[in-house]
């Protein structure tokens, strides 16, 4: 393995009740890449990171009251995983390999009005991912003018 080098940015820490199987569903449902696993003395998971394109996830257990799966908490979120795909990547075959592959699908693909179609997936402990690929590019007032709504940089 090579040395880990992180970059300046963000990523998404995500707990589990059994992360070694959610690390083999979300490489196989959702195309994440293993970069690496942490594993203790008694080859139980303590902590791995898995890459889509240049963003990391952190998968880990559950290790504290305020660090739970869904499954955990009566199925409740806080947040969700948004999942970029490149441009011209075949969204509608994305989500049937994720439904194939154990993925409750809660929103079929679909086209928003900003240009971008997405489908919303929950993974087998429920946690829910937000899958998008880019089939119009759009201006934010293209957008606006479709919408109603009214897009600013800032809040002031």
């Amino acid at each position: 393995m090579k040395e880990l080098i992180r970059s300046k940015g963000l990523s998404s820490s995500i707990s589990y009740r059994d992360p070694k199987s959610a690390f083999r569903f979300l490489e196989t449902a959702f195309g994440l890449k293993p970069l690496f696993v942490i594993l203790d003395a008694d080859d139980e998971f303590v902590h791995a990171e898995m890459t889509f394109g240049d963003s990391v996830v952190m998968i880990g257990r559950e290790w504290s009251d305020d660090h739970r799966s869904p499954r955990s908490i009566d199925g409740k979120n806080s947040q969700s995983v948004h999942v970029q795909l490149a441009e011209g990547e075949d969204i509608d075959a994305h989500c049937e390999h994720a439904r194939a592959a154990g993925a409750s699908i809660l929103m079929e693909p679909a086209t928003q009005f900003y240009g971008e179609r997405t489908y919303r997936a929950k993974d087998p402990e429920g946690h829910i991912w937000i899958v998008g690929v880019i089939v119009q590019r759009m201006t934010p007032g293209q957008w606006d003018a479709v919408s109603g709504l009214v897009t600013r940089e800032r809040l002031d």
